[in-house]
């Protein structure tokens, strides 16, 4: 039952992290094509808010990217040690994993507090194309609870000794 819940919930992270990238990393690929494009064909016509839809999806990329990487098992940590004293490896696994629940508990609580601040600034907008600030920080306590959520499922298939608890390998 709890292995079900665990896939269905990986599952729709993995469908979010996936096809938000893809459509992040689209628009800003298309957006900074066509500004070249057009900044070189000789006219003196300019996308003006290329480079902010560009930054933007960096700053998304950015965060859900690390999402991702826990999945993966990819994110930054103590490799070294463990190779030189493999009775470490354990200890300093679980030294990581809680780092980043504390990390991702920190997003959460930092990031709903900067949501809400934005949210309730009513100049707090994109320079060009006036965007509610809010939208790009709320980015934050969501990709905080998706990590949270990644790095349990993550530490219980270590204490299990699974690869992978969802099933794939």
């Amino acid at each position: 039952m709890l292995k079900k819940i665990f896939k269905k919930i990986d599952r729709t992270f993995l469908f979010v992290e996936e096809w938000s990238l893809f459509i992040a990393v689209s628009a800003a690929l298309l957006a900074a094509m066509a500004n070249v494009v057009l900044r070189k064909s000789g006219g003196d016509i300019n996308i003006y808010w290329s480079d902010e839809v560009v930054r933007k999806v960096i700053f998304f990329s950015t965060y859900i990217g690390a999402v991702t990487a826990i999945r993966s098992r990819s994110l930054i940590r103590i490799d070294a040690l463990p190779q030189i004293f493999p009775v470490l490896k354990r200890p300093l696994t679980l030294i990581s994993h809680i780092a980043v629940l504390f990390f991702a508990g920190v997003m959460v609580k930092l990031g709903w507090t900067m949501t809400a601040m934005m949210y309730h600034d009513p100049f707090a907008r994109t320079s060009t194309l006036q965007i509610p600030e809010w939208y790009f920080y709320a980015v934050l306590p969501i990709m905080g609870v998706m990590m949270f959520f990644r790095t349990l499922v993550v530490m219980v298939e270590d204490w299990r000794g699974i690869q992978d608890m969802t099933g794939e390998q």
